[in-house]
């Protein structure tokens, strides 16, 4: 496959799974800002996101002061902001239109779709009157997009190039998600939550659970009361969650295996190397160095990870 195609697959699977992603982060901070507490605290949340999304500095350019309905705005609806929603569905449609003639028709026309309708909702005031509901409707059509994907694809190098971007990017994102939390409350995590703060807590960590479909997994697994530390390892080390780190890792490595080459071998080995790592991890262990600390050099791995794979596969070779 020529390269060029492989990185407009790759981004547009990416870019569709960063747009659901964004919903998500957003809504569980939405979610929690409806909860009783102060002004100070609902903001440190809020800034969190916005630093865990490596966006502070541009929305401090443009916003000044820190709150809710402006940071929505600004990663809803803002196209001068590449991370916003809009501007993920808009390069995913760009990406799927550049290589239409790879794609089935019904992959085309749901990007299309989705790139068409949430202009008509902005325009329309839907997000403004029930953003949940609109959140929703953004992780709906990513979830219709994987479904027409996986149904109507041909399973050859498109389709892994597209699952390869698609759990990166899931890797990447839920891992900011889970850091997104442990913003909120200023400090790190070591698992030493008192009684006190876990009940106090309840209502948050259930909301992280929904934002990732985790809730009713939690209680099968668990069947227990909600605690930060098994709500890491399923979000990090639970390879049957969905979701979650391990999950995310296995799809990258079994699909780079199928369109691995001799010039790719340091990349496998770094995917493996990092799928092992979450394997054979225990949350005792991270948690002893900190959750945070631990999120952060993931993300700088699957960051390198990315890097490597655009190396080998995706950018095009220059004249």
């Amino acid at each position: 496959m020529l390269s060029r195609t492989a990185d407009h697959l790759f981004w547009m699977s990416r870019y569709t799974e960063r747009a659901e992603n964004t919903a998500r982060m957003l809504d569980v901070n939405y979610q929690t800002s409806l909860l009783p507490q102060s002004t100070a605290v609902a903001q440190v949340g809020w800034k969190g996101l916005l630093s865990i999304s490596e966006l502070s500095a541009a929305y401090e350019s443009k916003y000044g002061d820190v709150n809710a309905r402006d940071v929505m705005d600004f990663m809803v609806r803002d196209e001068k902001n590449s991370s916003s929603i809009i501007s993920c569905l808009k390069n995913a449609r760009e990406n799927a239109r550049a290589v239409r003639g790879t794609l089935t028709t019904e992959v085309w026309e749901t990007q299309n779709q989705t790139y068409l309708e949430i202009f008509r909702m902005l325009r329309n005031g839907d997000f403004e009157r029930d953003p949940g509901q609109f959140f929703e409707w953004v992780k709906f059509r990513s979830h219709l997009s994987r479904g027409v994907t996986v149904g109507t694809m041909l399973q050859d190098e498109a389709l892994y190039f597209m699952r390869l971007g698609t759990f990166l990017e899931r890797a990447d994102n839920t891992a900011r998600l889970v850091d997104v939390k442990f913003h909120a409350v200023q400090s790190d995590f070591y698992g030493a939550a008192s009684v006190k703060d876990q009940e106090y807590d309840f209502y948050h960590w259930s909301a992280i659970l929904r934002s990732v479909s985790a809730f009713e997994i939690y209680r099968r697994v668990y069947r227990n009361v909600i605690k930060p530390e098994r709500v890491a390892e399923l979000l990090i080390l639970r390879a049957d969650m969905p979701r979650s780190l391990a999950a995310s890792l296995q799809e990258v490595v079994s699909n780079l295996a199928k369109v691995t080459d001799d010039q790719s071998c340091e990349t496998v080995r770094r995917a493996g190397k990092l799928n092992a790592d979450l394997q054979y991890a225990r949350i005792d262990e991270i948690l002893a160095t900190g959750l945070h600390a631990y999120l952060t050099q993931f993300l700088d791995r699957v960051n390198e990870l990315g890097a490597h794979i655009s190396r080998d596969f995706l950018v095009p070779a220059t004249a």
